[in-house]
């Protein structure tokens, strides 16, 4: 019974509009032999159309589009509109208390235009006690790099000697705990009495409060180095030169950069200091005098000239840090 079912099944004859058995097998060949695309394309519809309704008729990667749009207008506003932002309430705040004491702390706008006057001509020179805000940042500037690379001359390789040997280590660690807590002011007297002079007075200070944060940062970077990356120094018995080069430099890197940049910042920041008991030509002489005339305005001026210099200082060095640091990779 069956069997005569399925003959007359196979034998009758196609109805109008009705594929017949050759199409649908056709149908069924042809997605796979020749239209894979199509095939993929209406699994695609598919799979984004709901049971019993059409496929919505919404372009491929609009919505991600629309997505990755917001996300980026928010990190605009909160790496651009934040900063304004923020910027925007010190002036507000700068008027308000210029607003309140009179004449006695110049507002924004006088400030702005006594700036514009100032840095059109920052190189002139009328005398030795009277040049340009350009020379007397470079002459801050000069003396930072001559006392910060002594500092790195001497601090560097001693950290590196400290973290390597625990004799040492246990020698300098007092002396290094009794002399960094002191104020670099106070080392300005004894650089006076040695050297007899102003400028090199001058970079002495910076010499001594520069060496702290690179020795220790490196003696620390040293002593995290892996003891299994010493022990395999040992079997392959290197030299200590070798293990200097090869092992302890790469490692220690991130840490010593790191030293470096605490160590710039601190310089600049005492620099002002002591051209201010110093005198000569420098940013800190430059607002000490400007104080002895009364320019309260050029004062404010020389404040954010300083903060914009110890700011390009700090970014400079992290970009630096930035560059020679490596993740590990966690498997």
């Amino acid at each position: 019974m069956t069997s005569a079912v399925f003959r007359s099944t196979m034998n009758a004859p196609a109805q109008p509009g009705a594929p017949g058995p050759d199409a649908a097998a056709s149908a069924r060949v042809a997605p796979a032999a020749g239209a894979p695309d199509a095939a993929v394309s209406v699994a695609a519809g598919t799979r984004s159309a709901a049971p019993g309704q059409a496929a919505p008729n919404v372009p491929h990667g609009a919505r991600r589009t629309r997505t990755r749009t917001a996300t980026d207008w928010k990190d605009l506003a909160g790496r651009i509109v934040a900063p304004m932002l923020g910027i925007a309430l010190m002036v507000g705040v700068w008027a308000l208390v210029s607003a309140s004491t009179g004449s006695a702390i110049p507002s924004p706008s006088v400030t702005f235009a006594q700036a514009v006057a100032l840095f059109s001509d920052p190189f002139y020179r009328n005398g030795p006690n009277d040049q340009g805000i350009g020379w007397n940042v470079l002459m801050s500037l000069q003396r930072v790099g001559m006392g910060f690379g002594m500092a790195a001359l001497v601090g560097i390789p001693l950290g590196f000697l400290i973290g390597r040997f625990a004799v040492l280590s246990r020698m300098f660690n007092p002396l290094i705990s009794l002399l960094r807590p002191v104020s670099p002011l106070a080392w300005l007297p004894i650089g006076l009495l040695v050297f007899k002079g102003a400028n090199p007075a001058a970079i002495w200070t910076i010499f001594i409060c520069s060496i702290w944060p690179m020795v220790i940062n490196t003696a620390v970077g040293v002593q995290r180095v892996p003891q299994d990356y010493m022990n395999v120094a040992r079997v392959l018995n290197l030299s200590e030169w070798k293990i200097v080069t090869k092992i302890l430099f790469p490692a220690v890197l991130p840490y010593m950069l790191t030293g470096v940049r605490l160590a710039v910042g601190t310089a600049w920041l005492v620099i002002v200091a002591a051209e201010m008991l110093t005198g000569g030509v420098g940013i800190g002489f430059w607002v000490w005098d400007e104080w002895n005339n009364l320019n309260v305005t050029n004062i404010l001026i020389a404040i954010f000239v300083i903060g914009t210099v110890g700011l390009l200082l700090e970014v400079a060095l992290i970009r630096l840090a930035t560059a020679f640091t490596y993740e590990e990779v966690k498997s």
